[in-house]
């Protein structure tokens, strides 16, 4: 039987980055990765947007990660010539109602840490940009854009560089643990005796951690789906600054974000489904964006918005739940040694990447 010291997998910007921190480490590090390709699953289908750490819960670990990733990607992509954009964004109110929810997100902003916020009325707000409707604003200035397969591929090469390999093509189907070793066991019959064994296998983590013999049920959240929908705007969009509505049940709302070529797109929406493969855009859903959008640009014009992609949220958290936290299990949690589950690393696990690869490396250091 082969052994190694450290496999992680999944080669999405999580997995990636936990390996990168593993092997800056001086650990020998494997990457298992069951597509042709990395960053095929959530990495490749989502808004590539830099979070400031607005939104979450105080003392949460998506609050602390967001907020220690953001500063450590945006001196990376500086470091090494990632293409990104410190773009700023508005968090629009278009109603009164609605304005009074915007100084609570301030103060929960400030208490993660983002002290940047500025309450905006709305004359200040269309200063800056004259299409947008609103009543209020915040402008979160720390707010970017990155270019989320140049991260990946730059990652994958401090990974190479630092001794590491990827093996792409190479599924998982369960695993042994025991004896202070994990053996995982790939779909071909071969057997790997790892010292170490990070779960980073994104949407397929809790299904993936299920077949991990001596891991307690128990140690495992039940998976949900949350699709979401994206709309590309037809023609160049108006706005300089993503825009952000205030925050809806399950989601952030259809905002607008714009990718480092200046192309607009709408969403995501959150469309609850059971399988993880239902990715096709239902054109349909556009007549509901038309409405959700012109609440704070009322000139978008009919026929816009273009059918684009769909990503899928890895949530531990149900329809009408509120929003789980990142659940990153290390032998403490759940008694395996050496084994790392992460699960539920969604939105805003990309900003957070490079944080969650220290914290993982802590993890296991500490063993």
């Amino acid at each position: 039987m082969e052994e190694i010291d450290c496999a992680v997998i999944g080669a999405g910007v999580v997995g990636l980055a936990v390996a990168r921190a593993l092997a800056l480490a001086g650990r020998e590090v494997l990457v298992l990765e069951s597509e042709r390709a990395i960053g095929t699953g959530t990495s490749s289908r989502n808004s590539e947007v830099i979070h400031a750490g607005i939104y979450y819960p105080e003392g949460s670990l998506k609050a602390k990660l967001c907020v220690e990733g953001k500063e450590l990607l945006y001196a990376y992509a500086a470091e090494r010539g990632v293409p990104h954009r410190r773009c700023g964004k508005l968090i629009v109110a278009t109603s009164p109602g609605q304005a009074d929810q915007l100084e609570a997100i301030r103060v929960k902003a400030a208490a993660n840490g983002v002290g940047d916020l500025a309450m905006m009325t709305a004359q200040q707000a269309i200063a800056l940009e004259p299409q947008l409707h609103c009543v209020a604003a915040l402008h979160s200035p720390s707010t970017g854009i990155v270019d989320s397969h140049a991260l990946m591929l730059s990652l994958l090469g401090d990974i190479e560089n630092s001794g590491g390999m990827l093996a792409l093509k190479s599924p998982i189907t369960r695993a042994e643990c025991g004896d202070g070793t994990v053996v995982l066991i790939a779909e071909d019959g071969t057997a790997l005796r790892c010292r170490s064994v990070v779960n980073a296998a994104g949407l397929g983590a809790p299904s993936l951690a299920r077949r991990f013999e001596g891991l307690p049920s128990s140690a495992v959240p039940k998976e949900y789906f949350a699709k979401g929908n994206y709309f590309t705007l037809s023609g160049r969009a108006p706005f300089g600054r993503l825009v952000y509505p205030v925050p809806e049940p399950g989601g952030l709302g259809v905002h607008l974000t714009i990718d480092l070529g200046g192309q607009a797109k709408f969403g995501p929406d959150v469309q609850w489904v059971s399988s993880p493969d239902d990715l096709v855009v239902d054109p349909t859903r556009g007549d509901d964006f038309y409405a959700e959008v012109r609440k704070y640009w009322p000139a978008l014009p009919d026929g816009a918005l273009i059918p684009g992609y769909a990503g899928m949220r890895p949530k531990i958290s149900g329809p009408g739940e509120p929003a789980a936290d990142f659940m990153i299990d290390g032998p403490d949690s759940h008694g395996v040694q050496g084994l790392v589950n992460l699960f539920g690393i969604e939105s805003p696990g990309l900003t957070s990447s490079l944080a969650i690869g220290r914290h993982v490396a802590r993890l296991l250091a500490d063993e």
